[in-house]
């Protein structure tokens, strides 16, 4: 088994889970494989990347860190190749963008702990929901700021991520509990603010994360508790500025139920969809390793950031 297959089937099989941890692993594997590459023409090359690309896109569809990853490496390699022709050339500009974004990456999780810690104050309570590395990120940076804080995981069916989160918050020693998705609500008027991660940003500050995400944000708006978001200014798509949907995820039915359960139970149907959409309205803020944003600025900040223009992608 290759690099790519490797990596797909790691992505596929939830063996690497988190958006962020997703893009890197993906780009890495493209840095891998580009040393494989046994072509003479640049635009063999290319096209080698581009298809390889393609393949570990298709891993999981929800997760934008993923083709935006993919896109920003290839994009830039072909801006940087255009007049260049030598093979060691390509092979080390293409490795040198994949580093340049895995850096990056791991920097924008810390940027997004030093901003969104200075939103918690001490003796706050807060709720997360999976295991996003940036909602981590803030928690942890707040406690290493002796910010005393008390924290509710939810489990997170059906994979359990929570059980992660739990695991590694208590290990650096912030008082956490674990709790069932469904006492959600018993426990949040406990709660002064929820922070939870994104796969990925919409054009109209809606985001895409982990199924039971917009039920958490309904029941903290009722209790009137903050929801914050802690995601990678990557994970935001712009193709839903065109009206693209983003696809959600179906997983395997056998996530929820054995075979054996489902043999007895045949005209039973089964539904996994792994993400669910959080409106912008129930979202108070948008922290991003460049700063907080409401999420109606979601537009502005990826204009500025990617210098987007609606004439880039109208067809």
């Amino acid at each position: 088994m290759n690099v790519l297959e490797k990596t797909f089937n790691d992505i596929r099989q939830m063996k690497i889970r988190g958006a962020g941890r997703i893009a890197r692993a993906a780009v890495k594997a493209l840095e891998e494989y580009s040393l494989t590459l046994n072509v003479s023409s640049r635009e063999e090359f290319t096209k080698s990347l581009e298809n390889a690309g393609e393949y570990l896109k298709s891993s999981r569809p929800t997760a934008v860190s993923l083709p935006n990853a993919i896109n920003y490496v290839i994009s830039n390699f072909k801006r940087e190749v255009l007049m260049l022709e030598n093979r060691n050339t390509w092979i080390e500009t293409f490795r040198r963008l994949c580093e340049d974004f895995i850096e990056k990456s791991i920097n924008a999780i810390e940027k997004i702990g030093v901003i969104g810690a200075k939103r918690i104050r001490d003796g706050d309570v807060l709720l997360t929901h999976c295991n996003s590395e940036a909602a981590l990120s803030v928690i942890l940076s707040a406690h290493r700021l002796n910010k005393n804080i008390k924290v509710y995981c939810t489990e997170t069916r059906p994979k359990f991520q929570g059980l992660i989160s739990a695991s590694m918050l208590s290990k650096n020693g912030v008082d956490v509990t674990l709790i069932v998705d469904s006492a959600v609500r018993y426990f949040m008027n406990k709660v002064d603010q929820v922070i939870v991660g994104a796969d990925a940003i919409t054009a109209n500050g809606a985001i895409v994360n982990k199924i039971g995400t917009s039920l958490i944000a309904l029941a903290a708006k009722e209790a009137r508790s903050r929801f914050m978001v802690a995601a990678e200014s990557y994970k935001i798509s712009p193709q839903t500025f065109y009206g693209d949907l983003i696809i959600i995820e179906e997983r395997s039915k056998y996530e929820i139920v054995s075979k054996d359960w489902l043999s007895r139970n045949k005209n039973v149907r089964v539904s996994n969809p792994a993400f669910d959409i959080t409106p912008a309205e129930y979202i108070d803020a948008i922290i991003t390793e460049v700063g907080i944003f409401p999420p109606q600025g979601i537009l502005i900040l990826y204009k500025e950031m990617y210098g987007f223009q609606f004439k880039d992608v109208q067809g």
